[in-house]
């Protein structure tokens, strides 16, 4: 009776190295993403691995797809709260994800295809069309949380609702009775910033508020932005009594403006922020804010993976979440006697 053969899973590391010309070790190296391997050879290897479809013995194990978070840094919140709940939701799939912070260089999509990852869950992507095309080319399924340009057919992202988010935040400050405005606009190269400073001034036009009682500020969205813009307006002789910021960091940046030039939030200036950070509670004065649902964003985004992984198409390429305006103490009515600076 003739034995039955047994099936291997993909090539060997020494198979791979004999193919490559290289040793063995080298095409560990290369297969645990080692970064002590010259560039071109690394190029050379990455290649044959996605080739011969091999995949590391601890992939094998773990069974199942493998997920990466692709970010560009783990130092700011709006990274940390999407990653949070894409960890949670990728543990309940039982599925490994890995973070991956994004460093372009030649055969990075090569390394995550021999790694075994499945799909890619981007945080504000950076991620052109050709990478984006050689995602799809190695069969890496693609899902990008806040995308930075507008979503396109074919290309599966998650994202929140800033333009009614920004719609809320000046219609909150239009309710207090608030007249003169600063709009303060993240960076420019995100649709998340146009949404949210277009349905700020969206909700102003409607109050048939005057042009140059719309004051605005380009920036981004950090705190020294923030703090920058504020100290303009703040300086004018017509300044705003309320000012609408692209994000938390942003409005703290306009507290500490007015703090700086002897004004009080909220008594002189009203702020606003987007994102509803931990820090949102804890400024002073605590800061009124829109919230953005960032944890869900994350976990939201792992569910779309896994179904594209599975050969399920999502009901639509682009989802939003629902925002909220959180009222907290950084906004009033405008006060009757301006302080003079």
């Amino acid at each position: 009776m003739t034995k039955p053969t047994k099936r291997r899973r993909g090539p060997s590391l020494a198979e791979v190295a004999e193919l490559a010309g290289v040793s063995i070790s080298t095409v560990s190296k290369v297969a645990n993403n080692s970064p002590d391997v010259a560039e071109q050879t690394r190029t050379k290897v990455a290649g044959i691995l996605s080739e011969q479809r091999y995949v590391a013995p601890r992939q094998r194990r773990a069974g199942g797809p493998r997920i990466g978070l692709l970010v560009r840094s783990m130092r700011l919140p709006n990274t940390i709260e999407p990653l949070r709940g894409a960890m949670e939701r990728a543990a309940v799939a039982g599925m490994p994800l890995e973070v991956l912070l994004y460093r372009p260089r030649p055969g990075w999509i090569d390394d995550l295809q021999a790694h075994g990852i499945r799909g890619l869950v981007a945080i504000s992507s950076v991620l052109d069309a050709e990478e984006r095309e050689q995602l799809a080319e190695a069969g890496i399924a693609l899902v990008v949380v806040n995308p930075l340009g507008p979503p396109h057919v074919g290309h599966h992202s998650v994202g929140a609702t800033d333009w009614a988010g920004g719609y809320a935040a000046a219609d909150h400050l239009l309710g207090l009775g608030h007249r003169r405005f600063g709009v303060l606009r993240g960076d420019d190269r995100s649709m998340v910033s146009q949404s949210r400073a277009s349905g700020n001034l969206a909700a102003l036009t409607a109050a048939d508020i005057e042009p140059e009682s719309i004051m605005t500020e380009p920036g981004d969205f950090t705190f020294e932005a923030g703090l920058d813009a504020a100290l303009r307006l703040l300086a004018r002789p017509d300044r705003p009594t309320a000012i609408c910021a692209a994000s938390d960091f942003q409005a703290l940046g306009v507290i500490e403006a007015a703090r700086q030039l002897g004004l009080r939030v909220p008594d002189d200036v009203s702020a606003v922020g987007f994102d509803d950070l931990v820090l949102a509670s804890m400024s002073s004065p605590p800061l009124t804010t829109v919230r953005q649902p960032l944890d869900q964003l994350g976990a939201v985004a792992v569910g779309m993976l896994t179904d594209l992984i599975a050969g399920v198409e999502p009901e639509s390429h682009h989802l939003e979440l629902a925002t909220s305006l959180v009222v907290r103490s950084s906004t009033a009515a405008p006060s009757k006697v301006r302080k003079r600076i």
